[in-house]
This record gives C-alpha cells, sequence and structure tokens, in this order.
C-alpha cells in the first residue's frame, strides 16, 4: 500500500516546470558523484544527460522572468520539494559521512 503523501502546494504551472527541472539536474548531478560511484560509465551518461537538463532548467527561468515572475516563493517551493523526495534527492549531491571505525 503506498502511504499517504502530503498534498502539493498549489504552483503555477511555471514553478511546477522549475521544481521538476531542477530535481532532474539534482538526480544527475547525484549520479555523477564521484564520492557515491563505483564506475566512470555511469557517471559518464549522467554528465551527457546534465547539460540538455541544465538547458531545460534555465528555459523555466527564462520563462517565469519573462511572464513577470521576479520573485521566487521559497517556503511554498520547498514544500513542493519536500513532497517530491527532494531532501533524499539532494542529499546524494552531497559527501557522504565517513564510515565509523
Amino acid at each position: 500500500m503506498v502511504p499517504d503523501l502530503p498534498p502539493l502546494p498549489a504552483l503555477t504551472r511555471a514553478e511546477g516546470e522549475l521544481i521538476d527541472r531542477y530535481l532532474d539536474v539534482v538526480d544527475l548531478l547525484g549520479r555523477i558523484n564521484p564520492a557515491r560511484r563505483e564506475d566512470t560509465y555511469g557517471g559518464l551518461r549522467a554528465a551527457q544527460a546534465l547539460v540538455s537538463r541544465a538547458t531545460e532548467l534555465r528555459d523555466a527561468l527564462v520563462l517565469m522572468h519573462g511572464r513577470g515572475e521576479r520573485e521566487l516563493h521559497a517556503a511554498t517551493l520547498a514544500r513542493a520539494l519536500r513532497v517530491l523526495d527532494g531532501e533524499r534527492r539532494t542529499s546524494r549531491v552531497t559527501v557522504p559521512p565517513e564510515p565509523d571505525s
């Protein structure tokens, strides 16, 4: 059974696109992270995909800016990231803690 997740906060279409593209980039960076990889091929493939995903992220921000959306509502976007498992996903970008001796 799938657990009940909190509802996603109300986002504009552009904000939703920004969150989705940001998480795409984060996921790829997590796959590239040399502190969490054991092979080069997966990291290479993720790095190749990163170029297009970063472009899509930039385009989402350009669209928002062009529509006059000059401010990001950080608290709302942070709630959306939490609902979409952003804390776990972004943790893969960091250096893992040292193993206990």
